[in-house]
């Protein structure tokens, strides 16, 4: 069975990214993927201190609910990762777990000398945000990091779904059409995994 890691990097249980992860998860769930759910803000994930204890082995040395959450990711076919914006880059929760994924960079580019752009997609990601503002570059910061956090961990970023002009909690549900989106695009995702797997 096809199996998708959904993170919700949100701050809030039911935020507008939330609600639209939600949906992406039926979406896919119903396609046929077995999906678990990780919500970052019930882990203890400690932010990277940079002390490198990951250069002989690839392995990040603190201890705490990170490396349960990257081997959920390393497991998978399929990644989906939620995060409102906040100074357009992506919530504190989101880039926590990204930054430890530096230990993943180490192991890659270091230990393994894998040239640049010499690996194969192992996986495929789908990423989910919204802003609250209308800027026309609101997203470009959180997509430029999205794509060499998914570089680092083999993932090929299949889509990203953005909608600007949400801020309060429950503001996408004047939106149905994004609902539906996030929900048919979840079944597309298992889609796309399956005919990759082929």
């Amino acid at each position: 069975m096809i199996k998708i890691v959904a993170i919700y990097g949100s701050p809030r249980r039911k935020g507008n990214t939330s609600l639209l992860l939600k949906q992406a998860v039926q979406g896919a769930r119903e396609a046929g993927a077995e999906v678990e759910e990780v919500v970052l803000r019930d882990l203890k994930i400690s932010p990277c201190l940079e002390i490198y204890g990951c250069k002989e082995t690839g392995r990040c040395v603190i201890e705490d609910d990170f490396h349960r959450v990257l081997d959920q990711i390393q497991a998978c076919q399929g990644l989906i990762l939620a995060s409102p914006i906040f100074f357009y880059a992506v919530s504190a929760h989101t880039k926590m777990l990204i930054d430890r994924c530096q230990s993943m960079w180490v192991k890659k580019y270091w230990i393994d000398k894998v040239p640049y752009g010499g690996w194969k997609p192992k996986r495929k990601g789908l990423f989910i945000a919204v802003g609250a503002t209308k800027g026309k570059k609101l997203f470009d910061g959180a997509l430029l990091t999205i794509k060499y956090f998914f570089d680092v961990l083999d993932t090929e970023l299949w889509k990203a779904l953005l909608h600007r002009g949400l801020d309060f909690e429950g503001d996408v549900l004047k939106h149905p059409e994004y609902l539906e989106e996030a929900y048919e695009e979840g079944k597309n995702f298992y889609r796309a995994i399956e005919i990759s797997q082929r």
